[in-house]
Order: C-alpha cells, then sequence, then structure tokens
C-alpha cells in the first residue's frame, strides 16, 4: 500500500502522461476508494499541480505569453462588464483606488465615469484615455517604462511610485491564477503588482473563470493576499469552495 505522498506523485505522473484523467479510472489504478482519490487531488490542486474539473483531474494550463491588450478585449466581454459593474459598486466615498492594467479594469472604469469623490491611480493607458474623455474623478497615471503591447506602465519606475502612495482599494488583473497564487510569464510586472499590495488597505482581484487553472514562470504572490475575489459565476465549484476555506470573500456575478 502506498503512502499519500507517494500515491500523489503516482497520480502527478499519469496526469503529465495523459493530460487528463478521469477519477474513476484512478480509483481502478490505485485501487482506493473515491474519497482518498478526491483528497489526494485537493493535495495537488493546493500545491498548484493540478486543477480539478467536473470528474476528473487536468494539468494546470501554462501561459508563456501575455495576450496583447487587443486579444483581450474581444474576449468574455459580458463577464468582465458584470465583474466592472459589481467592483464599482464596492468603491466608498472619497477613495483613493488603484485600477490596474486590464480590460476587466477598465470595465469599473467605465462605471465611475461620474464620481468626483474618488481618486485614481492606474498604470494603464486606456484607463487614462477612457477617463481624460468621460470621466469627472482625479486621476493619477504611475508613469514609468512603457508595454505597448499591454499599453501599460511596467518596471520599477512605476513601482517606486506606487510605494509612496497610500491606497484604500486596488482592483488586481490577472492572466493567470489558481489555488495557489497569481503568476505572470512578464518579469517586468513583477515590481509593479506586488508594490501596489504593499500600499493598498485592501486588494480585490477582479478576474474571469477562463483565467483560472492557468499558471506561468513568476509568482506574484499567494491567493490569500487578496480580500476579496470578484469572478464570473463559471469559476469551477471545486476553486469556490476552496477560496471560501482560506477565509477569502468571493462574489460571483
Amino acid at each position: 500500500m502506498l503512502i499519500p505522498a507517494e500515491r500523489q506523485k503516482k497520480i502527478l505522473n499519469l496526469i503529465h502522461q495523459q493530460g487528463i484523467m478521469r477519477i474513476a479510472n484512478l480509483v481502478d489504478i490505485m485501487g482506493v476508494s473515491h474519497m482518498t482519490i478526491r483528497r489526494d487531488i485537493q493535495k495537488l490542486e493546493e500545491k498548484g499541480k493540478v486543477i480539478s474539473v467536473s470528474g476528473g483531474v487536468q494539468l494546470l494550463e501554462r501561459l508563456i505569453s501575455e495576450p496583447t491588450r487587443d486579444d483581450k478585449s474581444l474576449l468574455f466581454h459580458q463577464q468582465k462588464a458584470a465583474i466592472g459593474l459589481a467592483a464599482a459598486n464596492l468603491i466608498p466615498s472619497n477613495a483613493t483606488i488603484y485600477l490596474d492594467a486590464g480590460t476587466t479594469t477598465l470595465e469599473i472604469a467605465k462605471h465611475i465615469t461620474e464620481r468626483e469623490d474618488v481618486l485614481i491611480i492606474t498604470n494603464d493607458f486606456g484607463i487614462v484615455d477612457f477617463l481624460i474623455a468621460h470621466g469627472r474623478c482625479d486621476l493619477i497615471h504611475t508613469g514609468g517604462r512603457v508595454c505597448k503591447a499591454n499599453r501599460s506602465s511596467v518596471g520599477e519606475l512605476s513601482a517606486q511610485f506606487l510605494r509612496n502612495v497610500s491606497i484604500d482599494l486596488a482592483f488586481i488583473s490577472t492572466s493567470s491564477w489558481n489555488l495557489q497564487g497569481l503568476t505572470t510569464p512578464d518579469e517586468d510586472k513583477l515590481p509593479v503588482k506586488r508594490a501596489i499590495v504593499h500600499s493598498s488597505q485592501r486588494n480585490i482581484l477582479v478576474t474571469d473563470s477562463s483565467k483560472y487553472g492557468k499558471v506561468a514562470t513568476f509568482l506574484l504572490y499567494p491567493l490569500d493576499t487578496f480580500d476579496q475575489i470578484i469572478c464570473d459565476k463559471a469559476l469551477l465549484i471545486n476553486a469556490q469552495e476552496k477560496i471560501v476555506e482560506m477565509d477569502i470573500e468571493l462574489l460571483l456575478v
């Protein structure tokens, strides 16, 4: 009889070979109960090795490069709009907020154009352009080196600015996340992303469910860095349950 660590290693090897495995097949192969396999999968998922799907388990999808801003704008617009509205409703009076670069955070900006009491800090040129044309709020761009594909500022200069401000509420975007945390394939994003959470009193992840179960090279921070996650209702049930167990507020729209 294999001990749990040995069993989990064997399960992971099988998934690497097949890409995806049904739980029923793992029960037969390993000669243990359905519940035991589920516990093993849960341990592997908590370590960021796999992702649970309906009736089975599969490897995390590796993100090699960030999609461009133009590519992102074509995907999951309905979900992003709903997330943006829900996030906008959380902004208190007279707040200083941060809107991370991204098409989901742009949707937040669209719902606060009439707010005169909010100071918005962002590294996103698309958000700045939109709010210059349509917003009534005060606005600060972080500055820094320009990432043309994402239409945002990245690198140490942007991070240095963020370390010297006090933010009430930060809305943070991502292209890849799982129960272990947020990752990115772009090393230049590391200083900015990490500076945000240290300067903000409350950090909220805004992401559609298509980005869950993906992993990239650089770990930004663990998932429990966030006070709240706003996502769409298609997020996997197992992920929903684990997020709640981690004592992170989860708002599904």
